[in-house]
């Protein structure tokens, strides 16, 4: 191909007219869990795609280094980073509704998990946006399990123990089943455990790998339990300053990164407990009295939900069991 002296002139000035404001602009992210997570890796893919399409370069701050979780949200509000990753229940206390997918036994399945998600998302997307927010996609955990070190043959074992909760759904279990409920973040999870401020947790397996749950547990019992939601999000202004063409790119790679995360999150489901398995932690069967007495409890905090979260609550739970 040859090329006039004109053009390459007017290509010259075209990049140079691009290039200092791409320079200039360069985003923070903060996410509450470590590099190895499959979130985190996930996050990581989409900024890195995001840089390619854009040229705009995110520094990422994982494992709460910048940001708690719990002041991730608020974080990207302020302007403080762009984009933000929490798990949505944990903010319960600013909007019941954001508890939707931590209604214990509510979802036992990818696909209840998935049609949960349809429906809850609209409600989602809608306070977000009335916060200056826009959702850009939403990756489950894999199911959870009980972290003991008993056998728990049923709910009645839990009575009397120090349980790790990380939202107001596993806190309401907790005090539920007679256990004593204990607000611990990821990161903080060993040293809870090692100083004896909790002694049982329910959780995912990757959450249980991330803490290195073998060093203080003994038995891992998986329950389904809940599939709670991942948001990756931020801030609505920095997404609209942006040319039509890059608002639109940015999304079709949300949309790629959250069919990835959810294929991520069935194949932890998997591997992440048969690690924990292959580090010596015992993996038990629920019993059928366990799974009935989970049942109740769930049945329970369903209800309780409901009055708390309001219309949007009740019609979103009443077309998830409508089937």
């Amino acid at each position: 191909m040859i090329l006039t002296r004109r053009g390459l002139l007017a290509a010259g000035a075209a990049c140079a007219s691009i290039a200092p404001a791409v320079a200039q602009v360069r985003w923070q992210a903060a996410c509450a869990y470590p590099d190895g997570n499959y979130h985190t890796r996930n996050l990581k893919m989409f900024l890195e795609e995001v840089a390619q399409i854009t040229g705009i370069q995110t520094q990422m701050h994982t494992n709460g280094s910048l940001l708690p979780l719990p002041q991730i949200k608020r974080g990207v509000q302020t302007g403080q980073v762009q984009l933000g990753e929490i798990l949505i229940s944990a903010y319960g206390n600013e909007d019941p509704f954001f508890e939707i997918d931590s209604i214990p036994q509510l979802v036992t399945s990818t696909a209840m998990a998935r049609k949960l998600r349809a429906l809850a998302k609209p409600y989602v997307e809608a306070r977000f946006a009335r916060q200056g927010l826009t959702v850009l996609y939403e990756v489950p955990w894999p199911p959870s399990g009980l972290y003991t070190n008993a056998p728990v043959p049923s709910l009645e074992t839990l009575r009397g123990t120090r349980m790790r909760t990380f939202n107001v759904m596993t806190n309401r279990f907790a005090t539920l089943v007679g256990a004593s409920p204990t607000l611990v973040q990821s990161a903080e999870i060993p040293q809870a455990f090692a100083t004896g401020v909790v002694n049982v947790m329910v959780t995912s397996a990757q959450t249980g790998v991330d803490s290195q749950a073998w060093d203080y547990c003994k038995i891992f019992t998986p329950i389904g339990f809940t599939r709670t939601m991942n948001t990756i999000f931020m801030q609505r202004r920095t997404l609209e300053a942006l040319p039509a063409a890059q608002q639109q790119a940015i999304r079709a790679a949300a949309a790629k990164a959250e069919l990835r995360g959810w294929q991520m999150s069935d194949e932890a489901a998997t591997e992440l407990q048969a690690m924990l398995g292959s580090r010596g932690m015992t993996i038990a069967t629920p019993t059928p009295e366990l799974l009935a007495g989970l049942a109740t409890v769930g049945n329970t905090i369903a209800e309780e939900w409901v009055g708390r979260a309001g219309e949007d609550g009740r019609k979103a739970l009443d077309a998830y069991k409508a089937g």
